[in-house]
């Protein structure tokens, strides 16, 4: 069940496609246009408004689309991205009134625990007891104050929706997840000791495998002695170049060959007057570019940097949005990159970053650790041994 843009891409998978209702369904490669009362807003408000409006308003059409597909086909489980509201509702409701629900952690892991900060807040952890007193501080904050109204409002819709308020923090609602299978590697994800059984480390779900994307004309440019900067807003965040733009503007002058990637935006909609280090197409093979990537300059997408890891890549990441701040915080806590703490970085924080990034091997040395781990880890394959061993756990009555 998704929008109706993915319609052909599930289609060729083999799999039956369910319409998510008109109510829910947008383009996600332009939301601002979707939802123009998000433009302008950061931090906080941009965070609180998003939680509000895109991700839990249309939770109610959500849910009655999954009931419909409940009672016309007989269901086991329902594996769900984190941000699917309507699957925070079933969890409130007991395993006995619904099938088994597994999350699929596409977005950086958000279970609370006292050694980590607040999801969302993009603060990574400080070790100790001063550390859980900060957490718990920032948990109270977050919770009674950043995140209150957005507790509140999913709290109302789970009453109206399912007879009861939500059993935990809407942020940590796959905490109730029967199995949440998260895809990324220990290395890249804050230490939680004590996680439950319920939770796996997969790996990436998207791997840099063999791509059919065709070299662009320029490609044997990347045969030469200077180091490849790459540059990608994504496929979704890239209704305005404001990472790509001042990315080229401030490497023109630098010994090094940038290349950028639209994201699927034609090519000419790029800023005019490109440097003449720049080379650019509107996809490109990531299993062969990486390799020869010396640099990743990204707006923090989960997906993307998990390639850039998996190859070694060290990053600068500027993305403040959904949970690209989350994201973010990790690049930099982890060591493989440097984290401009913005979306709209100016040309010297890019150009200062970019150098830095270039001069000290340890972030690449720290991401091919990480990168290692990723080639080690099984992936989605994961997730066939999760279910079978959730649902030997806690069986559907009958079943």
């Amino acid at each position: 069940m998704t929008g109706t843009r993915y319609r052909d891409d599930v289609v060729a998978t083999g799999a039956e496609y369910l319409p998510l209702p008109a109510d829910a369904d947008f383009d996600d490669r332009d939301v601002d246009r979707a939802f123009p009362g998000r433009v302008g807003l950061t931090g906080p408000r941009g965070i609180r408004y998003d939680m509000i409006e895109i991700f839990l308003r249309p939770a109610p059409v959500q849910l009655r689309a999954v009931r419909r597909a409940l009672v016309a086909e007989p269901t086991h489980a329902i594996l769900t991205e984190p941000m699917f509201a309507a699957a925070a509702l079933l969890t409130a409701l007991p395993r006995s009134e619904r099938p088994l629900v597994v999350a699929l952690g596409i977005i950086p892991l958000g279970l609370k625990h006292p050694d980590v900060a607040p999801f969302g807040l993009g603060i990574p952890p400080m070790p100790g007891p001063l550390g859980r007193l900060r957490n718990a501080l920032l948990t109270i904050t977050a919770e009674k104050g950043v995140f209150g109204p957005v507790q509140k409002f999913a709290d109302d819709l789970a009453k109206q929706e399912v007879g009861r308020p939500l059993p935990r923090f809407f942020l940590d609602w796959a905490a109730g997840a029967d199995a949440l299978v998260q895809f990324t590697v220990p290395e890249f994800e804050y230490a939680r000791p004590g996680l439950p059984d319920t939770v796996t480390f997969a790996g990436p779900v998207t791997r840099a495998v063999a791509s059919t994307t065709p070299l662009p004309d320029w490609w044997d440019d990347l045969s030469r002695d200077a180091p490849v900067v790459h540059v990608t807003q994504g496929t979704v965040a890239n209704s305005e170049w404001n990472l790509i733009e001042p990315t080229v503007r401030a490497l023109a002058d630098e010994p090094v060959l940038v290349v950028v990637s639209t994201g699927g935006r034609p090519v000419d909609t790029l800023p005019r007057d490109l440097p003449a280090n720049v080379r650019a197409a509107s996809f490109l093979p990531y299993d062969r570019l990486l390799p020869l990537t010396d640099v990743y300059v990204t707006n923090g997408g989960y997906g993307g940097v998990h390639f850039a890891l998996e190859h070694g890549v060290p990053i600068v990441v500027a993305g403040r949005t959904e949970d690209k701040t989350e994201v973010s915080a990790r690049i930099a806590w982890s060591g493989v990159g440097v984290d401009l703490r913005t979306d709209e970085p100016t040309p010297a924080q890019v150009r200062t970053a970019v150098r830095r990034v270039l001069a000290d091997p340890g972030f690449a040395e720290r991401s091919a650790a990480i990168g290692e781990a990723i080639r080690r880890s099984p992936g989605p394959a994961a997730v066939h041994d999760v279910i079978a061993r959730a649902l030997d756990a806690a069986p559907l009555s009958g079943s």
